[in-house]
């Protein structure tokens, strides 16, 4: 039996656009040991922010693990997107959507990268929030599309986990 798999519309700028922020993550996540990088903070944080010792502890323990793991997930999006964005295709304006098929076991690492892409662009922002930015402030056009893009996936994986479909 085959694996269920979800279509996702993007228009093809979408797609160029995910692609380099996707690469931008990666970028960010090899860069982690050469700098104090507070994106990076965000993406493995600590459960213990009072507790300096535990914190060094739990971080010792766990951050290239976590941070290999937002590698991986970031790679399987890029896969998934890579062979879309050289697909030109001149025509109508519904020419400029493109299909991405999105296995369901791939599902949670697109959620994954999605939020981790609006952690890294929160902190380059500023933002602690998501009510304290301007939505008509076009810094945030980036951080709140990605917001609507992960909207979407979520309802997708909700409807996938409400209708598992055939045993």
């Amino acid at each position: 039996m085959s694996e269920r798999s979800v279509i996702y519309r993007l228009a093809r700028i979408e797609i160029e656009h995910l692609l380099g922020l996707v690469d931008d993550l990666m970028t960010v996540i090899e860069d982690a040991d050469e700098s104090i990088d507070p994106a990076v903070e965000r993406l493995v944080p600590s459960p213990y922010p009072d507790d300096v010792e535990a914190t060094l502890e739990f971080s010792s323990a766990t951050r290239d693990d976590l941070l290999d793991r937002r590698t991986a997930d970031a790679a399987v999006v890029r896969r998934a997107l890579l062979p879309l964005a050289d697909e030109a295709v001149p025509g109508p304006p519904e020419a400029d959507q493109v299909s991405v098929s999105i296995p369901q076991h791939d599902m949670d690492a697109w959620l994954r990268t999605l939020t981790a892409l609006r952690l890294v662009i929160a902190t380059r922002l500023g933002i602690t929030d998501d009510d304290e930015h301007d939505a008509e402030d076009v810094r945030f056009g980036v951080y709140d599309w990605l917001a609507y893009r992960l909207d979407g996936l979520i309802a997708i994986a909700d409807a996938m986990d409400e209708d598992p479909g055939p045993a």
